[in-house]
C-alpha cells in the first residue's frame, strides 16, 4: 500500500469530529503490535465492535449496513497496514460511535495512531502525476470512502482519523445507491494491483532500499523462537516486494533414512493460489547441490493448473547456519520480473538472516526441552497433604526455557503417617550444574529423612555430601547437559552451595495442632504468624550447606497451634528489587504477613505473591517459591 508525505495540519479537510455525550458506551480502543499480523487483528476488532454496539441497541446502530461494515473494515486494515509498514511502532486504534444517544448526526469515527510522528508515509511512483504528489493508495482510499478525514500530530504521536456517516436516516435510497456504486468502483480502482515495476525500477529499489529492507527483516526475525513462524515471516517479507511466491523447506534436526525436508510455509501474492502451489511443491522437494552455500541456484518453475503459461524464474537458496544445513528457501519471480544480480544478492543476504534465526530457534528449543526434563527432576510430581494442616504452595520460575535453582518438597517421613517433612531450598549460582545439584539434593533429603535422621542430622549429612566426591557425579552430569544444549560449561564453585529450610511436623494428641522442628541453613528465615497478628522469626540463621566441612547444625522445636501460620520463602521473595530497595528491607515481609491474619493458607500465599509482584515494575529476576503451613 503506497502513501506519500502529508503536510502537517494542512491535510485535514474538515474540523476534527467531536466526541459522544458523556456516559454513552460508544468508544472502544485496542493496541496492536507493529507486525504483519496487526491488519487482520484490526479487521476482527472493527467487526466485533459493530456487533457489540448492535447488540446494545444504541439508536445510531440502526444505521449499520453491510456496506458500512465493509468500508470500515477496509479503511481500518489499510490505515493499520500503513502504520505498521511506515512507522513500525505499536499501533493504537480507536472506534467512536457518534450520535449514540440519538441527539446528533450518527457517524462512525476510526482513529489509528502510531508513535513515530517524524516518519511521514512514503509514496509510490505511480502516485505522482505531473510532478505533484498525491495521497498514496491507503489515504486515497480513505478519501474516497469517508465523509471527512485528517491527520493530527501530537508530541510522540501521529493519528490518522476518518469519519463515516451512517445511512440509517437517508431519505433518498436511489441517490444513495448510485453514490455507493460510484464509491465502490473508485475503491476497486484504488485497490487494483499496481502496474509491475520495470527491471530498471526494481534494480533502483534493490540498491537504495536493500539496507533498510535487511534491517527491518532482521528486527522482525530477531527474538522469534518458533521456526515455522520464522518461515511464515520470510514469505511475507519477500512477497510481493521481491517475488510472486515463496516457499520454505525445513530439514529435520536429526538426519536419517526416510527423513525428508518438511514444507513449512508457502506464500503467494494471490492467496487463492497458495493451496494449489503447496500441493505441487510437496510432491518434489528441491535438491540443491552441495556447492550452493550462499549463492542462488536457478530451478524449474513449478507448473500448476492455475499458473500454466505464466512461468518465470525460481531462485533457490540453501539455509545454512554455522555450516549446518537447516533447509531451503525458494523465491518465484513470474515472467516480467526477470532476476538480476542485485535482487539475487539481496535475497541471498536475507536467506542468511533467516537461517541464523532458524538456528537460534532450534537451539532455544533444545535448551527448553532439556530444561523441562531437568525441571521434572527438581520438583515433586505431587505434594503430600498433611493431616490437620492447611497448606499452599507457590512456585514461579524466573523465565521459560531455564531450569530453576529453587526447589520444594512435602512428603511423609515414615510409612505410619506419624511424621511429615517439608523443605524449601535454593542452589546458589545458575546454569546446568546448579540445576543438576538441585535435582540431587531433593532425593538425598528424602532418603536421609526416611532413614530416621533427626532434622539437624539431615543437614549435617547433606553438608558432607555436598563437599565430598559425590559432587563429581553432579559436575559430570552438568557437563553432559551443557554439551547436549550447545553451551559452554563455566565452572562455578558456588553451584554446590545450598541454602535450605528443612523441617518435620508431628501431629499433637487430640488434634490440638502439630509440633514443628526445623532448621535454616543460609536460607531466609521462616516467619510465624499468630492469630493476634504478631509475627516472629521461627528459626536462627546458620551457615550455607556445602561451604565449610565439619559444621554442626542445630534445630528448633515449637508448637503450631490452631490458627498459627508458618511462612517459608526463598530469596526470590525477600530480595525482589525496586531500584535500590528490596522487598524485605525494613522487615517488609513481616509487615505484609501481619496483614494476613484470618486468611487461609491459599489466601496468605496469594497475598504475598501479589505483594511481591506489585513491589517492582520489572519482571522477576529470580525464581520465587513460598510454602504456607497453617494449623487448623
Amino acid at each position: 500500500m503506497g502513501s506519500i508525505p502529508v503536510q502537517r495540519e494542512t491535510a485535514v479537510r474538515t474540523a476534527r469530529p467531536s466526541g459522544p455525550p458523556a456516559g454513552v458506551p460508544s468508544v472502544v480502543r485496542t493496541s496492536l503490535p507493529g507486525n504483519p499480523l496487526s491488519p487482520s487483528a484490526a479487521r476482527r476488532f472493527v467487526r466485533a465492535a459493530l456487533a457489540d454496539w448492535t447488540a446494545l441497541g444504541l439508536p445510531a446502530a440502526t444505521g449499520f449496513t453491510d456496506q458500512l461494515a465493509d468500508d470500515s473494515v477496509l479503511i481500518a486494515s489499510e490505515l493499520v497496514t500503513n502504520a505498521v509498514v511506515h512507522a513500525g511502532t505499536t499501533v493504537e486504534m480507536l472506534l467512536r460511535l457518534e450520535g449514540a444517544a440519538g441527539d446528533e448526526q450518527p457517524a462512525l469515527v476510526i482513529e489509528v495512531s502510531d508513535h513515530h510522528p517524524s516518519r511521514e508515509v512514503r509514496s509510490d511512483p505511480e502516485d505522482h502525476q505531473d510532478g505533484a504528489p498525491e495521497y498514496g493508495r491507503g489515504l486515497r482510499l480513505v478519501s474516497t470512502l469517508a465523509e471527512a478525514w485528517g491527520i493530527t500530530y501530537r508530541t510522540g504521536l501521529k493519528t490518522v482519523w476518518t469519519r463515516l456517516p451512517l445511512d440509517g436516516g437517508d431519505p433518498q435510497p436511489a441517490a444513495d445507491s448510485d453514490r455507493r456504486l460510484r464509491r465502490g468502483l473508485r475503491a476497486a480502482e484504488i485497490l487494483a494491483p499496481a502496474p509491475r515495476r520495470t527491471q530498471g525500477e526494481e534494480r533502483e529499489w534493490s540498491s537504495s532500499g536493500a539496507l533498510s529492507f535487511l534491517a527491518e527483516a532482521s528486527e522482525l526475525l530477531a527474538g522469534q523462537f518458533d521456526e515455522d513462524m520464522i518461515a511464515a515471516l520470510a514469505g511475507q517479507l519477500l512477497v510481493p516486494r521481491l517475488g510472486d511466491w515463496c516457499a520454505v523447506w525445513l530439514d529435520p534436526e536429526a538426519g536419517g533414512p526416510g527423513r525428508r525436508p518438511r514444507l513449512s510455509r508457502v506464500w503467494h501474492a494471490h492467496e487463492s493460489r497458495i493451496d494449489e502451489l503447496r500441493a505441487v511443491l510437496e510432491k518434489d522437494p528441491p535438491q540443491l547441490p552441495e556447492s550452493a552455500r550462499g549463492g542462488a541456484v536457478t530451478l524449474e518453475w513449478p507448473v500448476t493448473d492455475g499458473t500454466a503459461g505464466a512461468e518465470g524464474t525460481v531462485l533457490g537458496y540453501r539455509l545454512l547456519a554455522a555450516g549446518r544445513p537447516l533447509g531451503t528457501l525458494l523465491l518465484g519471480r513470474a515472467a516480467g520480473r526477470r532476476a538480476h544480480e542485485e535482487v539475487a544478492a539481496l535475497v541471498g543476504d536475507f536467506a542468511r538472516r533467516v537461517a541464523l534465526a532458524i538456528g537460534a530457534a532450534r537451539q532455544y528449543t533444545r535448551q527448553a526441552t532439556i530444561s523441562r526434563v531437568l525441571q521434572r527432576g527438581l520438583l515433586p510430581s505431587s505434594v503430600a497433604e498433611i493431616p490437620g494442616m492447611d497448606s499452599a504452595l507457590v512456585y514461579e520460575p524466573r523465565g521459560e526455557g531455564v531450569a530453576g535453582g529453587d526447589f520444594y518438597d512435602v512428603f511423609p517421613g515414615d510409612s505410619a503417617g506419624g511424621r511429615w517433612c517439608f523443605a524449601l531450598g535454593d542452589v546458589q549460582g545458575s546454569g546446568p550444574e546448579a540445576a543438576v545439584v538441585t535435582g540431587l539434593a531433593r532425593p538425598w533429603l528424602r532418603l536421609l529423612a526416611r532413614e530416621g535422621y533427626q532434622v539437624s542430622e539431615v543437614l549435617d549429612r547433606l553438608n558432607k555430601l555436598l563437599l565430598d566426591d559425590a559432587m563429581e557425579t553432579a559436575e559430570a552430569a552438568a557437563r553432559m547437559v551443557a554439551v547436549a544444549g550447545g553451551q559452554e560449561l563455566h565452572e562455578d564453585p558456588q553451584s554446590r552451595f545450598l541454602s535450605l529450610l528443612y523441617g518435620e511436623l508431628v501431629p499433637l494428641p487430640g488434634g490440638a495442632g502439630v509440633r514443628c522442628t526445623l532448621a535454616s541453613a543460609g536460607h531466609p528465615l521462616p516467619l510465624l504468624l499468630s492469630p493476634d497478628g504478631t509475627v516472629r522469626a521461627a528459626a536462627a540463621p546458620q551457615m550455607l550447606l556445602g561451604v565449610v566441612e565439619g559444621v554442626t547444625y542445630e534445630s528448633e522445636t515449637f508448637d503450631l497451634l490452631p490458627g498459627d501460620t508458618l511462612l517459608c520463602v526463598t530469596d526470590g521473595v525477600t530480595e525482589r528489587r525496586a531500584g535500590p530497595r528490596m522487598f524485605d528491607d525494613g522487615d517488609g515481609l513481616s509487615a505484609e504477613l501481619a496483614g494476613c491474619t484470618g486468611l487461609t493458607a491459599q489466601g496468605v500465599a496469594e497475598r504475598i505473591k501479589q505483594a511481591v509482584y506489585a513491589f517492582g515494575v520489572e519482571p522477576l529476576d529470580d525464581d520465587m517459591a513460598l510454602l504456607v503451613l497453617r494449623a487448623e
